[in-house]
């Protein structure tokens, strides 16, 4: 019966992946996997996340499982981190929470509570968004709508465009996926004043905030970072958040996420928490524990905390040096505005004004490997080869 499958249409990232690692060059660039990487071009496991696991090696007990929402003490830790531990997000006891597989889960997840909730609900998408968000959440069918969000001329965030087309087209209950830091693939994030304007959208046309905050304490700082997300939780009456640990802990293979969803009142948030653990059950029965435990045990432990923050922010610094001294290095007559664009975006990634034949030509003859689209991860890059990589960049231009 397998015969009558189709072939699964091919993955461009994984694609990127397959042919940077063939490149025998010694002088591959490779930009293109949304991973984060050291000066060594290695992911290393944090110090902290290392002695976390020494800890949990010698105190764990049994391998039992730990329930359908997961593990408890990191889904209160993690919520306390990402709304503020004593917000009355937190503390109102309207929050449903939610262990997840990785940050992809917990969109899933969202997704699928909010279609139980409403099942006319559309999902609204910025353009450009990360590549897997528009299959994840439409795979629940739930339909899906973009809104303008980045202009690729200009290198800036068509804010008035996007208020337009949700203000004149989108419906009351319909869901609104926005990016809470560090934009992918783009790095343009929204202005404290536009965070504000969306809120205010939000709740004057009955629209939930669905909130994927993946690269949290990667752009400005971890509280700052969920500025956004805090401001739509305090305004509006309900929202979804899909966050995740694979960025900001390192724990990528370990697919440790939280979903969680602001409710009118402690009890539509039991009702809600009660569906996603079904939801949950009915899709893979039990989360794992491993990552969780060790997320819990960092935020759990103030040295451990500290440990923690202090190899965030060192990430933090060498991403945003790299993002200035690209961005000096652009900076030539002529392409000031793709140099001012690198430098005012957040996080891992840019969005460069190539076309996919430039990309192409990227790749092919300087092997700087990079999407079609002109995504760049800039932490794959380093500070001894900025130079060439501006050069090149410049000379396809």
């Amino acid at each position: 019966m397998f015969e009558s499958l189709k072939p699964a249409p091919p993955d461009a990232i994984v694609g990127m992946i397959k042919l940077a690692a063939a490149d025998q060059n010694p002088d591959k660039i490779d930009l293109g996997v949304g991973i984060y990487q050291d000066q060594a071009g290695a992911t290393p496991v944090m110090a902290a996340v290392k002695q976390a696991e020494t800890r949990l090696l010698a105190e764990e007990t049994s391998k039992k499982y730990i329930g359908i929402l997961g593990n408890p003490d990191f889904n209160r830790l993690f919520s306390e981190l990402m709304f503020g531990a004593d917000s009355k997000t937190v503390t109102s006891g309207r929050l449903a929470v939610a262990q997840a597989a990785g940050g992809s889960g917990a969109l899933r997840l969202g997704a699928e509570l909010i279609k139980l909730a409403n099942p006319h609900a559309t999902v609204w998408v910025s353009t450009p968004t990360w590549a897997n968000h528009q299959p994840l959440i439409g795979s629940t069918g739930l339909p899906i709508k973009p809104y303008p969000y980045y202009n690729k001329q200009t290198q800036t965030i068509d804010f008035d465009e996007m208020c337009a087309e949700l203000r004149t087209h989108a419906k009351a209950g319909d869901a609104v996926l926005l990016h809470g830091c560090c934009h992918n693939p783009t790095g343009a994030d929204l202005t404290h004043a536009q965070w504000q304007a969306i809120a205010d959208l939000m709740l004057e046309k009955g629209l939930l905030p669905f909130v994927d905050l993946a690269y949290a304490g990667l752009g400005d700082g971890l509280d700052e970072d969920s500025y956004g997300l805090r401001l739509l939780a305090d305004i509006c009456p309900e929202l979804v958040l899909a966050a995740s640990c694979s960025k900001n802990f390192g724990l990528y293979k370990e697919r440790v996420g939280l979903v969680a969803a602001l409710t009118t009142s402690p009890k539509a948030a039991k009702l809600a928490e009660g569906q996603i653990g079904l939801t949950m059950r009915r899709m893979i029965s039990m989360p794992p524990d491993h990552g969780a435990a060790l997320g819990a045990k960092i935020l759990a432990d103030p040295v451990l905390n500290t440990e923690w923050r202090t190899e965030l922010e060192d990430m933090r610094v060498r991403i945003n040096g790299l993002r200035v001294a690209l961005s000096q290095a652009l900076s030539v007559q002529g392409r000031e505005q793709m140099a001012a664009a690198l430098v005012a975006q957040k996080g891992m990634f840019s969005l460069l004004p190539v076309t996919p034949e430039q990309a192409e030509k990227l790749r092919s003859e300087h092997s700087i490997y990079l999407l079609n689209s002109g995504r760049i991860n800039i932490a794959g890059a380093k500070f001894e080869t900025i130079e060439r990589l501006a050069d090149c960049i410049l000379s396809v231009l």
